[in-house]
């Protein structure tokens, strides 16, 4: 067994007591965000902090989901992430490969305008303008087309391709296979790490859709669950729930309801990352090693 010193035992236990307060400080607010919302209306009025509410009830999440409101902007929160993460991945892997064949004519040149959009953009009325003209507002492909493709990704997944050995491709094509073949038959399979990472990035920035929805989308039912979220802290309630499915009780408070909303909208999403996280720190280091 290794000895440890004096020294090096305090040093342990004070690092134990410095990550105890640093995971405090994160999952702190989330349990109070959590107990809140299935907290009495009287128990939130009356106390200033909670973190294990005395009588649990669901009040609040009965009231949410009482109309089709909540359920509906959810559904076009998950259209939205699923379909935009996979034409994200599906045209930034299609960008990528041949970006990363140093034969490829002009491969320089394009390369430079992809580094010149993560300096500089169009801005927000160009922007607007360019989804008007193409007939995409009050569509939820607003939210999907005009970020199909991030530039850093881009750059990254393609430094990924890179470091792939040659000899698979030279191999396959002695075998006849063409350059979509190899791509999706043997450099999507060996990039998985880089493909599970980035798939993570784009879902989440996709659940988290807000601004674009509020600058695209005037129809109140293709609103995401972040824009009803935004109306609910707003307007209080914003007559998200029926009251009389309450069936004759109180109304829960409007501090429940935006507990219950923050949590609906998060869990869904945070209950992906775990079956992603083991490929995080390898799929960003491996592309970020070669240029």
């Amino acid at each position: 067994m290794l000895y440890k010193s004096w020294g090096s035992k305090v040093f342990d236990y004070a690092n134990y007591v410095a990550l105890f307060l640093v995971a405090s400080c994160t999952i702190i607010p989330f349990l109070y965000i959590l107990s809140v919302s299935f907290a009495t209306s009287q128990e939130v009025l009356t106390k200033k902090f909670i973190l294990f509410p005395e009588t649990f009830t669901l009040d609040a999440y009965i009231y949410i989901f009482s109309t089709g409101t909540v359920a509906r902007s959810m559904l076009v929160t998950i259209f939205i992430t699923v379909v935009g993460t996979l034409l994200n991945l599906l045209l930034t892997c299609l960008t990528a490969y041949p970006l990363a064949r140093k034969e490829l004519m002009g491969r320089r040149t394009m390369l430079l305008l992809v580094t010149f959009t993560l300096l500089f953009s169009g801005g927000m009325i160009p922007t607007f303008l360019v989804v008007k003209s193409m007939g995409l507002l009050d569509s939820v492909w607003s939210l999907i087309l005009p970020t199909a493709i991030s530039a850093f990704i881009l750059i990254i997944i393609k430094n990924f391709f890179q470091q792939l050995p040659d000899g698979l491709e030279e191999a396959a094509k002695i075998d006849g296979c063409s350059d979509i073949r190899i791509l999706f038959n043997i450099v999507l399979p060996l990039s998985l790490p880089a493909i599970a990472t980035f798939s993570l990035f784009y879902a989440v920035g996709h659940w988290n859709a807000f601004f674009n929805a509020v600058l695209y989308i005037n129809d109140h039912t293709k609103w995401p669950i972040q824009v009803w979220m935004r109306q609910i802290v707003i307007l209080a309630q914003a007559g998200v729930g029926d009251s009389s499915a309450m069936a004759g009780e109180a109304v829960p408070q409007s501090q429940t309801i935006k507990m219950a909303i923050i949590v609906v909208s998060t869990l869904p999403i945070m209950l992906v990352y775990p079956f992603l996280q083991k490929h995080f720190a390898q799929g960003v280091l491996m592309g970020s090693v070669k240029g």
